[in-house]
């Protein structure tokens, strides 16, 4: 069994070896999508599960930056609901006006347009309302002290 590091300076030196082999990974995997999307073409790599791998990866490390900027932000703005709705609205309506003109296209009917603004109201809804979830956390944390 291994012994949990307590020094900082190791602690702080396995982070960083920890992140080299992370970015060595992904230039590999990158690199292996980008030889697949060459020779055979994007579709065939989109349907790889190292595709799949990449994808992953990225939006869980777009979340756990997104819960590190939340403690650089500027103290002084303050969380409050009716925000959290005027960002939804404002989601909502992006989403409708591009599936409406998805809907004007001449290649796509009511369908697909349904579809692309499900989809991306779903996909903006998710981080915003991850985001407004740390803010709150983080003003009532500081409200606490």
């Amino acid at each position: 069994m291994m012994k949990k590091i307590t020094d900082e300076r190791l602690l702080i030196k396995n982070l960083k070896n920890i992140r080299i082999a992370f970015v060595i990974q992904s230039v590999g995997i990158i690199g292996i999508l980008l030889y697949d999307a060459i020779t055979k073409g994007i579709t065939s790599m989109t349907h790889q599960p190292l595709w799949i791998v990449f994808m992953i990866t990225s939006i869980v490390l777009g979340y756990l930056q997104m819960s590190i900027s939340i403690d650089y932000e500027n103290p002084s703005k303050k969380v409050k609901p009716s925000t959290y709705f005027k960002g939804l609205s404002a989601i909502l309506g992006i989403s409708i006006v591009i599936a409406f003109l998805v809907y004007l296209s001449p290649e796509s009917g009511l369908k697909e347009s349904n579809i692309v603004g499900i989809v991306l109201f779903l996909s903006m809804l998710a981080p915003y309302s991850y985001i407004y979830y740390l803010r709150k956390k983080k003003y009532e944390d500081e409200e606490d002290e």
